[in-house]
């Protein structure tokens, strides 16, 4: 029966596949779509919103406070902190084959996530939850690391945006209904996470299976020219060392001014999510569904609506001229948040979750798809592993910033912590600025590069 659904599912997807994808991919495009709508139902259990409520409140009272809020701002960092390991991922994948390395580490992931179920509301619990988060989401930033590269070698840029959207608009919906249904299990029954995480997990290994019957594309031509860029003048080839990032920076100077405009937009957005966090229970007293829908469901789920939107000015224009539109979306939703809560309104704060959510729409865009602008198809697992590695940095020091910033501003409990916000905006207005100004050099996307990958 399953392989039956699969086949009609897999049908339907080919038919209505953009059609500048040729014919004979179309096969790989059906199955990893199905695959992206499994794979959220785990994934959704590595949300900072559901890790960073689920951990608040079900280990609040056998974790110290102050220790507990710490350890939170690192979980709900761990998306974007985990990918420091992706510099290594690319290395660790070079010359190997790339579905294989993928599906070993959705099994990582796997395996993780149903760990949970050993995490007993008590202090070693509260380890046992924080590690299998921690270990899920460092494998998944290998995944993450190399299906761009799959994506190069399979579709064709004008249609990649399109693509991308397709897998990022199921895997928001999935991901939306999920966190949902989670935070309404979790008030009926706070212990609920502990068997909640497995069953996910089991739903993920069916879309592991699914994502293991991918080809890549020209797949022999891709490992060869991997194993012989060491060898090569003038070539690059990703490394284990993490000063691999200095070198590929100063060779693109161009790619090294887009992250650092990145790195100041993506702080600002990072070091907000711990104190919301805390700010939603202690100031505005929400129940798991509530709070979980303004960090993860509300957002997630507007998405799919933006994403279309997000992706047509994708395909026209350069990533840089892109970001310094879609900067500002997040310059606004931090300033409202700001005054939201310096007004105790939580309606604004509702509000502000729908214009991240559209942020979100572009950001996932961008962020999967944007060193593309910058790489030939050979580079961008290199390209990627850098990009992702910047991520990582900024995820470990943003939410550790944010919630000791956060913590100062409070002091004494005179002050509700919001100036938090301030400070992201500003940050984000930074970010934004420097997008507009490296948009004069770069405006058109480039045009598909000659490479033994794209014919």
């Amino acid at each position: 029966m399953l392989r039956s659904a699969s086949h009609l599912f897999l049908s339907a997807c080919r038919r209505y596949l953009p059609s500048g994808v040729p014919l004979r991919y179309r096969r790989n495009y059906a199955r990893e779509l199905l695959a992206w709508g499994l794979l959220p139902f785990m994934l959704g259990m590595l949300e900072g919103g559901v890790v960073g409520i689920t951990a608040k409140k079900s280990f609040s009272g056998h974790v110290d406070p102050d220790l507990l809020d710490l350890v939170i701002g690192l979980l709900v960092g761990l998306p974007a902190s985990a990918n420091l390991t992706s510099f290594a991922w690319a290395a660790l994948a070079n010359g190997k084959h790339k579905i294989r390395f993928v599906v070993t580490l959705q099994a990582i992931t796997i395996l993780s996530i149903a760990a949970v179920c050993f995490a007993a509301p008590t202090a070693w619990g509260f380890i046992v939850f924080a590690l299998a988060v921690a270990c899920g989401r460092i494998a998944w930033a290998g995944v993450v690391t190399m299906r761009t590269m799959i994506w190069a070698s399979n579709y064709p840029r004008p249609d990649r945006p399109r693509i991308a959207g397709a897998f990022a608009s199921i895997q928001a919906l999935c991901l939306a209904l999920v966190t949902f249904l989670t935070g309404f299990l979790l008030d009926e029954n706070p212990d609920a996470y502990r068997w909640v995480y497995p069953l996910a997990a089991s739903i993920g290994l069916m879309g592991a299976w699914s994502y293991s019957r991918i080809r890549v594309r020209r797949h022999e031509k891709i490992l060869e020219a991997e194993r012989n860029r060491g060898a090569s003048a003038g070539k690059l080839s990703p490394t284990i060392n993490p000063l691999g990032i200095l070198r590929l920076l100063r060779s693109d100077r161009g790619f090294a001014a887009f992250m650092l405009c990145l790195f100041l937009i993506g702080t600002g957005n990072i070091m907000v999510t711990a104190p919301l966090v805390i700010i939603l229970d202690e100031q505005f007293h929400l129940d798991y569904v509530k709070a979980i829908a303004i960090l993860t469901s509300i957002p997630i789920l507007l998405m799919p609506f933006s994403i279309p939107i997000w992706s047509r000015l994708l395909a026209r224009v350069h990533v840089v001229r892109f970001r310094s539109i879609h900067s500002w979306v997040f310059v606004i939703k931090n300033l409202l948040v700001f005054a939201c809560i310096l007004g105790n309104w939580l309606p604004g704060i509702y509000i502000a979750a729908v214009i991240q959510g559209i942020g979100y729409g572009g950001g996932v865009l961008a962020w999967n798809l944007g060193h593309h602008d910058f790489a030939a198809p050979e580079s961008s697992t290199q390209y990627m592993g850098v990009h992702v590695t910047l991520t990582g940095i900024r995820g470990l020091l943003a939410p550790l910033l944010g919630v000791f910033i956060y913590k100062l501003l409070v002091g004494d409990g005179s002050s509700t912590g919001g100036g938090i916000f301030l400070i992201a905006a500003i940050l984000g207005v930074l970010g934004a600025t420097g997008f507009l100004l490296l948009s004069r050099r770069f405006k058109k996307p480039p045009e598909s590069p000659e490479s033994p990958l794209s014919a």
